[in-house]
């Protein structure tokens, strides 16, 4: 299993890892959506390939300059048009670590259905930095 960063190694074979799911919490205009937070750049050198990349629904791209922001993470694009209020956007982090410094818990799902839930080294009270 790998974060989206390893999308274009061809040297091995993996999977998604990962996700961060965030609420839509604003409306701005008819083909963009604001979601809450999200902004949770992987370390490295700074570039588009270190944001979190959204996946679902699909056809949603980080809206021009901004990006991906610690507030505020919106989406735009024709499939922003039928995102509404409380819908969720699916996002896949570039690195697993800077995610799990940022969140308490982690669901791990299987199809459709969440089958446990684990508490990352923050919700262990190991946070660095």
């Amino acid at each position: 299993m790998s974060p989206r960063l390893f999308d274009g190694y061809d040297a091995f074979r993996h999977r998604p890892a990962a996700w961060i799911v965030l609420p839509v919490v604003r409306r701005p205009a008819r083909r963009v959506a604001t979601c809450f937070s999200g902004g949770y750049a992987a370390s490295g050198a700074a570039g588009r390939d270190r944001l979190p990349s959204p996946v679902s629904p699909y056809g949603l791209p980080l809206l021009g300059a901004e990006g991906a922001g610690e507030v505020q993470t919106r989406v735009t694009g024709r499939a922003a048009e039928d995102l509404r209020i409380g819908d969720h956007v699916w996002f896949r982090h570039a690195k697993a670590g800077e995610l799990c410094e940022r969140v308490d818990r982690l669901l791990l799902v299987s199809g459709t259905e969440v089958v446990d839930e684990v508490p990352t080294y923050r919700g262990k009270g190991r946070a660095f930095g």
